[in-house]
């Protein structure tokens, strides 16, 4: 299987990545650990998780996905074989009914021994920054990863969800104070949403060689081929976040991902995840799934070549200005 570097890491990573949010959500220990030795078998390294996964189910309190994942790892002695990465910095009531996005130094050093005891590992490959902090410093940040990686906990940093303003100040401190470097960025992007990264944000992760790690490859299912009208989405679990995505646009990209699929006899799946591997900055979508089918189904799309001029069909298709 591939490997693609994660930034300046020296960390890399198989061309998708598994999103763990599922577990301890929609799936349990026993389907999660179907799923994760299927993906591992097929080649692949990298998975990734959050401590406050999965928080907001009734009677979860965060910390499922990471406890399943290190219940995996233990059982299976196979730390060495692949990368975790998870996030700090959401809310896991440590300030009350102050909600806010915390990435203290104080917070930090706190939470990173919550998520090494729940996955059962003495290191985390990359720690990313989950949301940004309005409130403490981005030096106080940046100081409290450099202790992690002094003292062995962590490999590499990265963030999610940060703009460019928040990812050039970090890049200077790193750079004029000697503090860690955040290697890769993890942005919500796909084909159906797009101005979530391509812009500032892309150029910028391009110019300074972040690993890109994409978060809703698949729109949450509404790429995927499943869902053909707004009726479907009746019964699917996100489906109120995918309402109004039936418009003209989306119902446009959706006949031209079908028309690729078919005529190239793949799953829409497949071509939404290798239209995103083709993009530039992106270097690993992460993907989920709940079946072993719908895993089997999604990884093909890591090997899979699609024509350009297909590409530059879905690209047009899924243009904001026509």
């Amino acid at each position: 299987m591939q490997r693609r570097p994660l930034g300046k890491s020296g960390l890399e990573t198989a061309p998708l990545i598994f999103g763990g949010n599922v577990f301890g959500w929609t799936i349990d220990k026993d389907r999660s650990f179907v799923l994760l030795d299927a993906f591992v078998d097929a080649g692949f390294n990298a998975i990734d998780t959050a401590d406050v996964y999965s928080r907001w189910v009734p009677g979860n309190a965060g910390g499922e996905s990471e406890t399943i994942i290190g219940e995996w790892l233990k059982a299976r002695g196979k730390r060495d074989d692949v990368l975790i990465l998870t996030k700090v910095g959401s809310s896991m009531g440590q300030n009350g009914d102050d909600a806010r996005n915390d990435l203290s130094g104080r917070w930090i050093e706190k939470a990173v021994d919550a998520s090494l005891k729940r996955l059962k590992t003495d290191y985390i490959d990359l720690y990313q920054s989950h949301w940004m902090d309005k409130v403490t410093p981005t030096e106080e940040t940046l100081r409290a990863y450099e202790g992690l990686i002094q003292s062995g906990k962590v490999r590499a940093i990265g963030a999610s969800n940060h703009d460019v303003a928040k990812l050039e100040e970090a890049a200077a401190l790193a750079s004029e104070k000697g503090l860690p470097r955040y290697e890769t960025l993890q942005p919500h992007y796909n084909l159906y949403s797009r101005s979530t990264f391509e812009g500032e944000l892309q150029d910028y992760a391009v110019a300074e060689n972040l690993g890109v790690i994409t978060y809703f490859s698949l729109e949450s299912g509404f790429l995927s081929g499943k869902y053909k009208t707004a009726d479907d989405l009746k019964s699917a679990s996100r489906g109120g976040a995918l309402k109004d995505h039936f418009n003209e646009r989306g119902v446009r990209i959706l006949a031209v991902l079908d028309g690729v699929a078919q005529r190239l006899e793949v799953t829409p799946a497949q071509v939404s995840l290798a239209w995103l591997l083709s993009r530039p900055g992106v270097t690993a979508p992460i993907v989920s799934a709940t079946s072993l089918e719908q895993l089997n189904d999604t990884l093909k799309a890591a090997t899979l070549e699609v024509p350009q001029d297909a590409l530059e069909e879905l690209t047009e298709a899924s243009a904001y200005d026509l």
